[in-house]
């Protein structure tokens, strides 16, 4: 198999979805000519031409709106956000129609659209280019959110939001696009939406994260491990909305603790409705208070201090020893 990063894999399936469905459409900020600003669409263009890769405005409720029409026609379109930091223009449409149309004609009408949008910091990025609000999209009835952490998990799961029948908010962590590469199959595969991947297995503590925390937890896990001899299960959520809740809690009634990291800031976030969770249904398993490593409250910090905010290592290795401790 060929080994590719994330822009790569994402790019890869773009392409065979588009050559098996000619009902699968591109569209956004420079998606076209330009390849995108990460170049996940390079090439396309070329190959599919103009009609089916759509170069937008600069108007992302214009791009959102347009893809909700298309879907409703019969096309299956992916929006592109250039960032999700430009995202909250589309929300009214999102909200008010994506999110709704199959509860407001009763299932007789869907809306097969994926909207792709590069999230997260650490990439040295301007203001409104490094944000992490996964939260505020899963909080929309019907609509599923989906954050890839690897290349290979990443293309089987564009591949599956652009077959969903509902919309899909598919959103990448930047920060993992060239970080790495591994083995990707040409051949497809796609993963269940809303399902969750168990890294690795573990009967001393539960660690959930998502997307590019993905990697400096594994560190720390591997870290911790080696530093005190336990065994740590590690869960990449992969799917925000619907969340694979049954797997978090039977992983802690397992393990009795648990620790969850989140680029996100702490409050009212991801890791907040997972304690939910836990407390309804594995509460009388837990030998801990569950702990949050997460970024500050705070609006997210220009690069210099960038690295600073979002958790780090140290930081996950620090909760994981303290909650091991309790």
């Amino acid at each position: 198999m060929p080994k590719m990063n994330m822009v790569q894999a994402l790019n890869l399936a773009l392409d065979q979805e588009m050559s098996a469905d000619d009902s699968v459409v591109v569209i956004g900020e420079d998606v076209g000519v330009d390849g995108g600003v990460f170049r996940v669409t390079d090439g396309l263009y070329d190959k599919y031409g103009e009609e089916r890769v759509i170069d937008t405005p600069l108007a992302e409720s214009t791009i959102y709106g347009s893809a909700i029409g298309m879907a409703l026609a019969g096309l299956r379109p992916v929006a592109e956000m250039q960032f999700s930091g430009f995202a909250y223009f589309m929300l009214a449409q999102l909200e008010s129609h994506a999110s709704r149309f199959r509860s407001r004609t009763q299932g007789l009408w869907t809306v097969p659209l994926v909207v792709r949008m590069p999230y997260g910091g650490a990439v040295r990025a301007l203001e409104h280019h490094s944000e992490s609000r996964e939260a505020t999209f899963a909080h929309f009835p019907g609509v599923k959110v989906v954050i890839p952490s690897s290349p290979r998990n990443a293309r089987a799961l564009l591949t599956a939001s652009i077959r969903d029948p509902d919309p899909v908010v598919f959103m990448e962590p930047k920060r993992s696009y060239r970080a790495f590469r591994e083995e990707v199959p040409e051949a497809e595969e796609t993963l269940e939406i809303g399902t969750a991947q168990v890294v690795q297995e573990g009967g001393d503590l539960t660690v959930v994260a998502w997307g590019a925390m993905i990697r400096p937890t594994l560190q720390a896990v591997v870290q911790v491990q080696e530093k005190r001899g336990v065994s740590i299960e590690l869960i990449d959520l992969l799917t925000i909305a619907p969340m694979d809740g049954n797997r978090i809690v039977r992983s802690v009634e397992k393990t009795g603790r648990c620790v969850i990291v989140q680029e996100a800031p702490r409050s009212f976030g991801v890791a907040s409705e997972i304690i939910a969770r836990l407390n309804d249904k594995a509460l009388l398993s837990l030998e801990a208070p569950v702990k949050r490593v997460t970024n500050y409250d705070v609006v997210t910090p220009y690069f210099g201090r960038e690295l600073m905010y979002i958790p780090d290592v140290e930081r996950i290795s620090g909760a994981i020893e303290e909650t091991l401790d309790f």
